[in-house]
C-alpha cells in the first residue's frame, strides 16, 4: 500500500540545512498543521526538525516572504491568518495559471517526466478514498500540484503558481472537515495527469481549468 510518505516529498531533495528547514516547516503551515496566528518557537522547530537555529530562521525569513509567516519586532513570529476573502483573488490568479502551465507540460515535458506523470495519475485513481482521512487525500493533492508545476519546465511561472497553491490550500484545510467531496476532488487529477502524459494540451487545460473552478465552488459551498 502507497503511505502519505511515499508521495509527500519536494522533487528536488533540499541541497542546504536552511532547504531542508524551509521544505518542512512550509508543509506544516500549508496543511494547518501549524495552525494560523500560531506563535512559532524557532528553538522548538529547531528540536522537533534536528536542524540549527540558523537554518531554521533563514526558513523563516524565506516563508515570510511568502506570506505564511509574519514577524514583529519584540513580539516573534506567528503563522499567518487564512483569511477567506482572499479566496476570490487566488482563485482568480490560479484560473488563468493552472490551465496555462498544464499546457504547457503537455507539450513540453520530456518522455520521462511524462511517464512518470502518468504512474502517479495511476496511483491517484487507485486511492480508496472513502478509507482515507481527508488530510492525507490532501497530501496526494499537493503532490499532484507539484508535479504538473514542475513538469511545465518553467521556473518562475512554477514559483509564482506554487505560492498560490500554498495560499489556496490553506483556505482548503480550513474547511475540510465540512466538505464531502475530497477524495472526488483528488481523484480528478488522474484525468489531468493523464492528459499531460499523452501531450492533449487542450484536455489538460480544460481538465485543470475545471477543477480550479470546483475547488472554489466547493469552498463556498460550506460557507
Amino acid at each position: 500500500m502507497t503511505t502519505t510518505e511515499d508521495v509527500f516529498v519536494d522533487f528536488d531533495s533540499p541541497r542546504s540545512l536552511a532547504d531542508r528547514a524551509y521544505v518542512a516547516i512550509r508543509d506544516r503551515l500549508i496543511m494547518l498543521e501549524i495552525p494560523p496566528l500560531a506563535p512559532i518557537d524557532d528553538e522548538a522547530l529547531s528540536t522537533r526538525l534536528g536542524l540549527g537555529r540558523t537554518p531554521v530562521r533563514e526558513a523563516l525569513k524565506r516563508l515570510e516572504t511568502e506570506r505564511l509567516v509574519v514577524s514583529y519586532p519584540r513580539r516573534g513570529t506567528f503563522a499567518t491568518a487564512v483569511d477567506i476573502s482572499d479566496l476570490r483573488d487566488v482563485c482568480e490568479v490560479r484560473t488563468v495559471l493552472e490551465p496555462t502551465v498544464a499546457r504547457r507540460a503537455a507539450v513540453v515535458a520530456p518522455r520521462w517526466r511524462r511517464d512518470e506523470l502518468r504512474e502517479l495519475a495511476g496511483r491517484v485513481a487507485s486511492l480508496e478514498a472513502p478509507r482515507m482521512g481527508r488530510i492525507e487525500l490532501m497530501r496526494w493533492d499537493v503532490t499532484v500540484h507539484r508535479s504538473v508545476y514542475r513538469a511545465a519546465g518553467n521556473p518562475y511561472l512554477e514559483d509564482t503558481l506554487t505560492r498560490y497553491y500554498h495560499l489556496a490550500t490553506r483556505i482548503h484545510c480550513l474547511f475540510l472537515d465540512r466538505m464531502d467531496q475530497v477524495g472526488r476532488h483528488v481523484h480528478e487529477h488522474a484525468a489531468l495527469l493523464t492528459a499531460i502524459a499523452d501531450g492533449d494540451a487542450d484536455r489538460a487545460e480544460a481538465v485543470s481549468r475545471d477543477h480550479v473552478v470546483g475547488f472554489e465552488t466547493a469552498v463556498r459551498a460550506v460557507l
